[in-house]
């Protein structure tokens, strides 16, 4: 009886139209954050919801992100939700085609496509403070919504210097995450810009057709084995007819992630184990010492993002490879500069330059109670919000990987699930206060928090003094947790109600439709 209520409900979402309509939760985004909201909300029984996705499939980074060799660096078996294990991947390290592929069965599996609007980017929301709710307006539709949960992900917004004279360059100019798949690569000249974790599979995979490939590199990324294998028929069938081997292997890869986090977060100082680890691997794919100074860091192992690649350093050390250690300058015709003056001839540009984590783009969009938008909020003092969800002036507004959610070396699917919780619980504090009802977080409640974790931070590794983009441009490090995911989860189970102002509605207000 119930689950056919649920399937009644959610064809009334499905029936509502392209006119737009009044829900109690909208979504934004559909990657893992946003497919794991709205799997959370049916589970709790709330079915009026829509989920916007401003592309066309679901997918999130995983859609976006086709460049080839793209896969993920988490081991599969930790890259998935709890309530919905895969005991068929087929790596250690999965691949783009198959995560996607999984991200699908999510949305097939628990009955979404009825809340998805695609083609649906939102352009403007906007507090309305006398009826307690958010009005959207989408590329398509017009919504109002009790609750928002945005789940764009810090990931999803490619990030392009502003290279003096590239709009002139004659050849394909594309990010990783927009690849272009007409432009040809083989017997190209194709420089790579960047050297983060997308650049450490993309050099690989195209460097045996390009004629030449030159990386430009401002900084050279410290680069762990991957240890990637095949996953037997023999381990599927395992975990597939015993499913508590398969819980057992995720614990296992979780519990290892677990007892290191303390190395980054407390004694940076004992890293030089996994430095020399580094350094031999290293030593064995790169024979030409003048190469190898090149590709060594100069700064404490894990400041910026380790990679985990086997076959990055042999790519570097091939013929047709050239690294130019500096970073792109300036752009003449088909003549790449660096900074440190270095010419380069190419036929096509790709960027690897990451993306817009510390000045998320919705911020831009997302107007609040004081009538300011979240990005005129943090431009004073950085992006912070309350637990990672609530940013103080937006009631009701919450996010799945918010600022200092991010993780340096354990899954962020853990870090999403823990935020679920605290999702979950914020609808059940509104259903139990009953009436027209919000939840703003306390200004004092959010510095609390945050004057937290900027003090926890301070004796992290990812503050030790390299420029990466888990630091926004006053050197804050507003995307990283420091500390365990079970901590994390720990600190996100309920929501607490002094921590937030509650905001009743004026007699007399209406809910309806978008106006």
């Amino acid at each position: 009886m119930v689950e056919h209520e649920e399937v009644e409900e959610a064809e009334k979402v499905e029936k509502a139209g392209q006119r737009g309509r009044h829900v109690r939760v909208a979504v934004i985004g559909s990657g893992f954050g946003g497919l794991g909201a709205a799997v959370r909300l049916r589970r709790e029984g709330v079915t009026d919801f829509v989920v916007l996705e401003r592309a066309d499939s679901v997918g999130g980074t995983w859609r976006d992100n086709t460049y080839p060799g793209c896969a993920c660096d988490v081991p599969s078996h930790l890259y998935s939700f709890s309530f919905a294990p895969n005991p068929d991947w087929p790596r250690s390290f999965s691949g783009q085609p198959h995560i996607r592929a999984y991200l699908e069965r999510i949305t097939d599996t628990f009955g979404l496509r009825p809340h998805l609007r695609f083609g649906s980017e939102v352009l403007a929301m906007r507090w309305d403070a006398e009826r307690l709710l958010w009005e959207i307006r989408t590329t398509k539709d017009d919504w109002t919504a009790d609750v928002v949960v945005s789940a764009t992900g810090p990931l999803s917004d490619p990030r392009i210097p502003d290279v003096p004279g590239l709009a002139d360059f004659p050849g394909p100019v594309f990010h990783s995450a927009r690849w272009d798949h007409d432009a040809e690569l083989r017997g190209k000249r194709v420089a790579v810009i960047g050297t983060g974790a997308s650049a450490a599979q993309i050099v690989p995979a195209i460097q045996p057709e390009a004629a030449r490939l030159t990386l430009f590199q401002r900084t050279p990324p410290w680069v762990l084995p991957r240890f990637d294998r095949r996953i037997t028929a023999a381990e599927r069938w395992l975990h597939a007819k015993v499913p508590a081997t398969g819980l057992l292997r995720r614990g296992s890869l979780w519990g290892v992630r677990e007892m290191q986090v303390g190395l980054f977060t407390k004694w940076p100082e004992r890293l030089g184990l996994m430095e020399r680890v580094t350094a031999a691997h290293l030593r064995r794919a790169v024979k030409d010492p003048a190469l190898r100074a090149k590709l060594l860091p100069d700064y404490r192992i894990g400041c910026k993002r380790i990679l985990l690649s086997d076959d990055y350093y042999p790519a570097l050390a091939r013929p047709n490879v050239d690294v130019v250690a500096s970073g792109l300058a300036e752009v003449r015709g088909s003549t790449l500069v660096a900074a440190d003056g270095t010419e380069t001839e190419a036929d096509v540009v790709v960027f690897g330059t990451g993306f817009h984590t510390t000045d998320m783009p919705i911020a831009d969009r997302v107007t609040g109670a004081n009538g300011t938008t979240l990005a005129e909020e943090w431009a004073k003092d950085g992006m912070a919000a309350l637990r990672g969800a609530s940013a103080a002036g937006f009631p009701n507004f919450l996010f799945v990987i918010g600022p200092n959610t991010g993780l340096g070396n354990n899954s962020m699917i853990l870090i999403i699930e823990a935020q679920l919780n605290y999702v979950a619980d914020f609808l059940r504090q509104l259903d139990t206060i009953g009436g027209r009802a919000a939840l703003d977080a306390r200004p004092s409640a959010v510095r609390a928090w945050n004057r937290g974790v900027q003090r926890r931070m301070e004796r992290t590794v990812w503050n030790t003094g390299c420029d990466s983009w888990y630091l926004d441009a006053q050197g804050r490090n507003t995307t990283v947790w420091p500390g365990t995911t079970a901590e994390f989860r720990k600190v996100t189970r309920r929501v607490d109600l002094a921590e937030y102002q509650l905001l009743r509605a004026p007699r007399g207000a209406v809910v309806g439709a978008a106006r």
